[in-house]
């Protein structure tokens, strides 16, 4: 198989699973509110969702800069130029889904919309199985046996 035609993807699922998620979310949440999540302090959840937030914005912006700083698409419907396992690619093989997922969660905590933890479990499910085999076929393709050692010492999410 050549490698530069195994593109990970022909559409951006990610991003787009995410952002259906989130809308989907605040139209259920209208519809059909599960009610507000229990807390012993009114501003306990508002400040675990600005905090987990706020984790999911810089995991966000530090991925993507590490991997234009190494040449590499952001978009994983481009062809990867480098292995890039440096940055929170040390820690997770997916550090922007993740922080696509925990902001979501965010939301969930900001707003007190229960429908945003099932958003982000649905979507996290969705990339799963919409993105991320492909992704790995084409890095397994490109790279072969480096990104195999890379793939036995990192997790995929945490």
């Amino acid at each position: 198989m050549n490698a530069y035609r195994a593109k990970p993807l022909r559409y951006p699922w990610p991003p787009v699973l995410y952002l259906a998620g989130i809308i989907a979310a605040i139209m259920a949440g209208r519809l059909a509110d599960l009610g507000p999540i229990p807390s012993p302090h009114p501003y306990l959840l508002p400040s675990i969702g600005f905090s987990i937030g706020l984790l999911a914005v810089t995991l966000d912006i530090w991925a993507v800069r590490t991997l234009i700083d190494r040449q590499t698409p952001v978009f994983d419907t481009g062809c990867a130029r480098h292995l890039v396992t440096c940055g929170p690619f040390r820690f997770s093989r997916n550090p922007i889904y993740l922080a696509y997922t925990l902001f979501t969660v965010a939301l969930g905590f900001l707003s007190g919309n229960t429908w945003f933890f099932v958003a982000a479990l649905l979507a996290l499910l969705g990339t799963r199985i919409l993105a991320i085999p492909s992704e790995e076929r084409h890095l397994e393709a490109r790279f072969g046996y480096d990104y195999e050692s890379y793939r036995k010492r990192t997790r995929r999410w945490i």
